[in-house]
């Protein structure tokens, strides 16, 4: 009996292990998405295009994941974005993470 509830316990303690992993696997992925697009974004409005947002909305793309807001500024890009999290995860909504990119004044 006490094998039965040791070996419970432990599959109850690795399941929200696993869990725990992929949400924060699932955080990075999401912050990446939003740190190239931003990049994406901060390039395409330095180089005069005229859809910045679209470029960052391709770049969110391609790595699964899509651009929830972009805002433009006079040289800076700040995107939100989400991924979806996952087969594990499914029943919590995506992961979003911001990121901001652009000109920097040189000092």
């Amino acid at each position: 009996m006490w094998l039965l509830c040791c070996c419970m316990l432990l599959l109850g303690l690795g399941s929200v292990l696993l869990l725990e992993g992929a949400a924060i696997v699932a955080r990075h992925r999401a912050s990446v998405v939003a740190d190239l697009s931003a990049l994406a974004a901060a390039d395409a409005l330095l180089a005069g295009a005229p859809a910045p947002c679209l470029s960052a909305a391709r770049v969110a793309a391609a790595q699964g994941g899509r651009v929830v807001s972009c805002n433009l500024g006079q040289d800076e890009v700040r995107v939100l974005t989400e991924m979806p999290r996952g087969p594990l995860l499914a029943f919590l909504p995506p992961a979003r993470a911001r990121a901001r990119a652009g000109a920097s004044e040189l000092r």
